[in-house]
């Protein structure tokens, strides 16, 4: 390679080598980033590294020369990322079900990338949760995507939706027949990606689970079910679904053990009203999606929780529990 061809590469070497080897405490000394610039075989002297050090400060890398016996050493001072952020952004990649093991470990490297070799050590001993179960849909970063498109051109799509069987296999639902869904939003529960859309055929919004979605295509027809999301709050939505099923909408009034408090203000916020009911229990009303999640919720709490009313949910919930106990056998005998 002709002499000085890697030159015109200097001031990004620079800031590779400063990016990469220091950070709050590693530190480089000028001979060091001499030394460093050779091995991709650019040369360069203190005064042309003092200059390029300040153009650094024009592509946003501050970096910082400090004293120490006699002689300066520098390090880049901010970086757009803390690495107590990007150790949130990690946790958070890693707890996400819709994300797989394959696309969670890209993008932690990634993540490595925006801190110095050093902190990069600290991000990958976060990485201790792999063992969680993941989406084995590759797809659902291009799902997303298509679905963003879809939302930003006011078109419907077309999907296929699956479920897995007894022997872990994929398997269409509706004999593979193809949804054909406005979509209106995303909504992220339970560590699940969800599409919030509108089912013009079923008048009524319905929401999918985004890594069961397969071979989506924009629609050529445009989105219907504007005046439904209009007057729909999406955190609510979320908010009064259990794990993201439907059911008919009802309010419902609880009656709770005081010590369950948070786990109330946890599901529905703190602006619910909590009435005392005596020194133990207090009521709230709160607007549900009833569904078999919604009743397994309820039993999840145990006696320190108990539905007052509509009488056509007391009931319902009564015979939830009755089915269970013919199931293990119980009669109520004693």
């Amino acid at each position: 390679m002709p002499k000085g061809t890697n030159q015109k590469f200097k001031l990004y070497r620079l800031a590779q080598i400063m990016l990469e080897l220091t950070d709050e405490e590693h530190f480089i000394t000028m001979p060091e980033i001499i030394s460093e610039l050779e091995k991709y075989g650019i040369t360069a002297d203190r005064r042309t590294i003092y200059t390029d050090l300040k153009d650094l400060e024009q592509l946003g890398i501050e970096v910082e020369g400090e004293p120490d016996r006699g002689r300066y050493h520098y390090h880049v001072a901010e970086r757009q990322f803390e690495l107590p952020e990007l150790k949130l952004l990690v946790d958070s990649i890693q707890a996400s079900k819709f994300i797989t093991e394959r696309k969670s470990n890209a993008l932690i490297k990634k993540l490595e990338k925006m801190v110095s070799r050093y902190d990069a050590v600290k991000l990958q001993r976060q990485v201790y949760v792999s063992g969680r179960i993941k989406t084995m849909n590759e797809s659902i970063y291009y799902n997303v995507d298509a679905i963003h498109n879809a939302i930003s051109n006011d078109r419907k799509i077309k999907f296929q939706y699956f479920q897995w069987n007894v022997k872990k296999e994929m398997e269409l639902r509706h004999g593979g027949t193809y949804y054909h869904i406005s979509p209106w939003g995303l909504s992220w529960d339970n560590q699940n990606y969800y599409l919030i859309g509108y089912d013009s055929a079923a008048e009524k919004i319905k929401h999918y689970r985004v890594d069961k979605m397969l071979h989506i295509r924009m629609s050529d027809e445009k989105r219907e079910g504007r005046k439904h999301f209009r007057k729909l709050d999406m955190a609510e939505y979320s908010r009064k679904s259990f794990g993201m099923f439907g059911g008919r909408e009802r309010q419902v009034k609880l009656r709770v053990e005081n010590s369950l408090a948070g786990v109330i203000i946890d599901r529905f916020g703190k602006d619910v009203m909590m009435v005392p009911a005596d020194e133990n229990y207090f009521t709230v009303w709160v607007d549900v999606l009833v569904s078999p999640q919604f009743f397994g919720w309820v039993f999840s709490l145990g006696e320190g929780i108990e539905i007052v009313s509509p009488d056509e949910v007391v009931e319902e919930m009564k015979q939830k529990l009755k089915g269970m106990m013919r199931k293990y056998g119980y009669s109520g005998e004693a």
